[in-house]
């Protein structure tokens, strides 16, 4: 058996090559392609920083979230949740795939036992007869190590990296649009149980402005149509709790699926009035803060792994050297395995230097034009972001007007109703106008729940779109 001795140490090989750098270019965060400040004007209000108060990020989910129930809730979602455990596995897996990817850096040392025993033909054999060879060994050594001397593996290896830390951060975001979720989904369920409340509210008085129409439809004081009317009132509220019924069964049935079980009775709301409400939050004046959400980072993340694997692709233009060494023990007979003069080594390096490969180009034309869609996503996410954070700031300025002025319409709409009411009993008008103020008023209260889910959920909308929620 023809076997060299390797020439070098492996640790001082392994020092040389993982001080070494690589072909990948030099990576420079693009700027954002967005506004530095956020957008002003009339909807906005006054979007500075107030003094106290504190940012998304710099608040924990516990702290921005006052309702204890609420906040129970959300901790059951987030040890539960399918969605954010799948989240968390996917992370595990990228770690993992990390350091396979890093492993390939240093060489792989086994051990190898072999034994052959063979027949030889006697015509075959150059003593003109047939014999029978024998031949045994142990070997500790390399087998076709990669030597990186031009980073190709190094790049793979922070390619690999990158994937994990935008893995990581995926996580983050899942996680950050899991507790938004369930407080929507949980103040959702308190406007319609508070829907539900008051079109059975309605629905009572409707069945008593009905029986004293009826009464006095009987005694031929009211007409037949003022009647009809009143059954149309009678008849509405009863179609819209039977709805509001079926969406609070609904709002349930989302909110345990969030949960990723059943949520128990008691953390449930009753009505918006008995959730409080989340603390406020400062956007701050730079929208630079966006850079740290999680889905944002993640993309910058995906996009130097794009810069990274062009690293590769052009180190597959240089040479690529492997090493093959061992040193062990051989002998004719599995008993002198280990005796006196049966050492043996090998070294074989080997060298492949590309000539005419047009894989290669084309490989690396793919790389280039995967960090321009990289780039891209990456500038569309904080397209995205600023836009969903404008939007909410943007409800957040108007949003204290619209509860302000839906207030007063439903104190107005009260007073129209009572006094159409009374108007019609004392045979001033009839009862049409009784049932267009009932209407308005009926359609005020509904609007003013709206608007109150709606300023609660814009809270809870700011506190995601700038990243919190995410620790």
């Amino acid at each position: 058996m023809n076997r060299h001795r390797y020439l070098y140490p492996i640790p001082v090989v392994i020092a040389i090559l993982l001080g070494g750098c690589t072909l990948a270019p030099e990576y420079t965060r693009p700027e954002a392609p967005v506004a530095s400040r956020w957008p002003g004007g009339p909807a906005y209000g006054e979007t500075e920083t107030v003094p106290g108060t504190p940012r998304a990020t710099e608040m924990a989910w516990q702290e921005f979230f006052t309702d204890e129930r609420l906040r129970k809730v959300i901790q059951t979602a987030l040890n539960n949740n399918r969605d954010l455990r799948l989240a968390a596995l996917n992370v595990e897996r990228a770690r993992a795939l990390y350091g396979i990817q890093r492993a390939e850096l240093f060489p792989s040392v086994d051990v190898l036992g072999s034994g052959i025993k063979q027949r030889i033909p006697a015509d075959l054999s150059e003593f003109g007869k047939a014999r029978t060879i024998e031949q045994y060994s142990v070997d500790l050594g390399i087998v076709s190590w990669e030597i990186d001397f031009f980073g190709r593996i190094r790049s793979l290896k922070d390619e690999a990296l990158e994937e994990y830390f935008a893995t990581e951060e995926a996580r983050r975001s899942t996680r950050i649009l899991l507790v938004s979720a369930v407080s929507n989904t949980y103040l959702t369920l308190a406007a319609d149980r508070e829907n539900l409340k008051l079109a059975e509210f309605t629905l009572e008085t409707q069945k008593a402005a009905y029986n004293l129409i009826h009464r006095r439809y009987e005694l031929g004081l009211a007409s037949e149509l003022d009647l009809r009317r009143a059954q149309t009132q009678v008849d509405t509220a009863r179609g819209d709790i039977a709805r509001f019924t079926q969406l609070v069964a609904q709002d349930e049935n989302a909110l345990n699926l969030l949960v990723g079980s059943s949520a128990p009775g008691e953390l449930l709301p009753q009505d918006l009035g008995g959730v409080g409400a989340p603390n406020e939050i400062s956007p701050g004046m730079s929208s630079e803060v966006l850079l740290q959400r999680p889905d944002i980072l993640a993309e910058e993340h995906r996009l130097k792994a794009a810069n990274a694997n062009i690293g590769a692709a052009r180190a597959a233009f240089f040479p690529r050297i492997a090493l093959t060494t061992a040193v062990g023990t051989a002998s004719s007979e599995l008993s002198g395995l280990f005796k006196s003069g049966s050492g043996a080594w090998t070294f074989a390096p080997q060298i492949v230097m590309p000539i005419f490969d047009a894989r290669l180009w084309s490989a690396y034309g793919a790389t280039k034009v995967q960090k321009e869609i990289a780039l891209v996503q990456y500038e569309k996410a904080i397209q995205t972001a600023f836009r969903e954070v404008a939007d909410a700031l943007a409800v957040r300025g108007t949003v204290d007007m619209q509860l302000s002025a839906q207030q007063s319409l439903v104190d107005a709409a009260a007073v129209t109703y009572r006094l159409s009411t009374t108007r019609y009993a004392k045979g001033i008008d009839s009862y049409l106008g009784v049932l267009d103020a009932q209407r308005s008023l009926y359609g005020a209260e509904q609007g003013l729940i709206a608007i109150r889910l709606a300023r609660l959920a814009n809270q809870v909308r700011l506190y995601a779109v700038l990243g919190g929620g995410g620790g």
